[in-house]
């Protein structure tokens, strides 16, 4: 099978594999799309992520979807022909996180382009059928493999307890804060104000529904917020950007009581935050790592047109172009690219 495979920072190449076999709790499935996540621009760029180290050859990609084409012997509910997203971080199952049903915590997870495990940018992959999810028929492969990104829009809504008639700032309109928007709308927030630093960007969040964008080139965030909001702030701050001065910004426009959920990753471990504005405002200020138990949820979303992610795709690319896609993938203003395989 023809595997994509980071030889060394910026560079790919194109090897033949020997294609797996199902295990017994397992599905083989042909690969169809999988997108391209900053995660996965960040090593190639950089050939590591903190202390995750890309130190041998490495499989990216781990937003993926495709179609079963064998599954084992103890498989129920999947079969050949099946077409399937694939959640890519596996646990051990026997730990105390994973048994108090927090799997996403666990610390011996298997996710899927997190070194030294490889992913899906490949023709076929063998996955544990309890981690494979079904896709009705007027459910995309494309849109199945950005179940991923929506997951985490999801999980960070949770987290923030979004409800009926909530006012949500979400700062960052990368893929996962629109898709953090598209998660929000659909748990009955009404009023979602989301702010970036490249126009084109805002724009695109203002087509797809925001109430109001805000520019913090030009525009003071915390003054935008307490203007839009009659001096209250949001009642949730999803942050998704991981810019240190947005991550600053959270719990001043977010309301006294509110919650703040930190999602984007920072370039340092620390950044200043006023505590005495938490404890005096009784602000929760929640971690979103990951995602869990939501795939089904994301799968139905998709199956009501409650949401849509296929907007945000800028461009498809083979897998013999990996590279040139992950260069365009680079560029300030591409939100997502997407690499489709004819396996």
């Amino acid at each position: 099978m023809r595997t994509a495979v980071l030889a060394e920072p910026t560079q790919f190449e194109l090897e033949d594999r020997p294609r797996p076999s199902p295990g017994p709790d397992d599905v083989l499935v042909a690969i169809k799309d999988v997108g391209i996540c900053g995660s996965d621009v960040h090593y190639y760029e950089h050939g590591r992520i903190g202390d995750y180290v890309v130190e041998d050859p490495l499989v990216l990609g781990h937003e993926s979807a495709g179609e079963v084409v064998e599954a084992g012997e103890n498989v129920t509910g999947l079969e050949p022909g099946d077409r399937v997203a694939l959640e890519p971080g596996v646990p051990c199952r026997h730990c105390a996180h994973c048994k108090r049903g927090d799997y996403h915590l666990c610390e011996d997870v298997q996710f899927m382009a997190t070194p030294p495990h490889d992913g899906a940018f490949t023709e076929y992959v063998s996955w544990p059928a309890d981690f494979a999810y079904e896709l009705p028929e007027n459910v995309s492969t494309v849109e199945g493999a950005l179940c991923e990104p929506l997951s985490v829009g999801i999980h960070a809504c949770r987290r923030g307890d979004v409800g009926t008639g909530d006012t949500v700032l979400v700062t960052g309109a990368g893929p996962i804060g629109l898709l953090v928007m598209e998660a929000a709308r659909a748990a009955g927030a009404t009023d979602i104000v989301v702010s970036d630093i490249v126009a084109e960007k805002l724009d695109f969040a203002e087509e797809r529904g925001a109430d109001m964008t805000v520019d913090v080139t030009e525009t003071d965030l915390e003054t935008a917020v307490e203007e839009y909001t009659d001096g209250v702030g949001a009642d949730v701050v999803v942050e998704a950007s991981g810019a240190d001065p947005s991550i600053r910004a959270t719990v001043d426009t977010v309301r006294r009581g509110g919650t703040v959920v930190l999602v984007g990753l920072a370039d340092e471990a620390s950044v200043p935050f006023n505590v005495l504005e938490v404890i005096d405002n009784e602000i929760d200020v929640h971690g979103s790592f990951r995602y869990k138990n939501t795939y089904d949820a994301a799968v139905d979303l998709l199956a009501d047109d409650a949401v849509d992610v296929e907007e945000i795709v800028d461009f498809e690319s083979t897998l013999g172009d990996i590279d040139a896609a992950f260069q365009r993938a680079m560029e300030p203003t591409t939100l997502k690219g997407m690499i489709t395989l004819d396996s």
